[in-house]
């Protein structure tokens, strides 16, 4: 059935102008961004078969519509180079607006202090990045500063890519973050021996090293301070 069949108060467009974009199915919402199906398949149809891309995945996690390419999306017939275009560009929009607005003299108590600053933008990150928290002595945030971009597995985490701007601002402490793709905030082996490197060469600067917090889906874990205030 074409958009124009269905009742007015069932099209997307005019449903989500009565009834509010929360009250849309993800069908009807990425009905919206698609705008035009094709002779034989209407908008909405396009739409559920996108949702359908990767086997398995609940309906109502679009997580997985970050991870697809734009060559995945032209497999489906109806979805053009300008509409995968269009679709990869809201998938980004996504993240960047889940990531957390700057707020000045952000203060942080404790490690859950962190994970709420950087959850969102670190959650479904596809690769591990690392960085670093930069702190006065009030505990205040002065700056968070990206100092690696790692693979699936790994982010190259060197003392003196670490160390460097606090170094230079004169900062008095600083926070080591990094996400572990995989949505398990486990620490590795890896992770403790890095957290030890780089205690001990802060130490040596005069800078403290507060902790390090592995952020995970949902989830985050302290390498040094279990929830300890600071």
């Amino acid at each position: 059935m074409k958009i124009k069949d269905l009742p007015q108060t069932e099209r997307p467009y005019e449903k989500l102008e009565i009834y509010g974009a929360e009250n849309l199915s993800n069908a009807e919402l990425l009905a919206i961004i698609i705008k035009t199906g094709t002779k034989e398949k209407s908008s909405i149809s396009i739409a559920q078969e996108v949702l359908k891309l990767k086997e398995g995945t609940m309906y109502d996690n679009l997580r997985f519509l970050q991870d697809i390419s734009l060559e995945e999306f032209m497999q489906i017939k109806g979805i053009g180079k300008v509409k995968a275009i269009q679709l990869k560009a809201i998938c980004e929009l996504t993240k960047r607006i889940a990531r957390p607005i700057d707020k000045p003299k952000t203060t942080i108590k404790n490690p859950k202090d962190v994970a709420d600053l950087l959850m969102p933008e670190l959650r479904y990150e596809k690769r591990e990045i690392a960085k670093v928290l930069i702190l006065n002595n009030k505990n205040i945030v002065l700056r968070v500063v990206n100092i690696s971009l790692g693979g699936t597995n790994f982010a190259c985490i060197e003392p003196k890519d670490v160390l460097a701007e606090a170094i230079k601002m004169q900062a008095p402490k600083i926070i080591l973050v990094h996400n572990h793709p995989s949505g398990d905030s486990k620490p590795s082996k890896g992770d403790y021996s890095v957290t030890d490197r780089i205690y001990e060469a802060a130490e040596i600067m005069g800078i403290e090293l507060l902790d390090h917090i592995v952020i995970g889906d949902n989830t985050y874990r302290s390498l040094l301070l279990k929830n300890v205030c600071f």
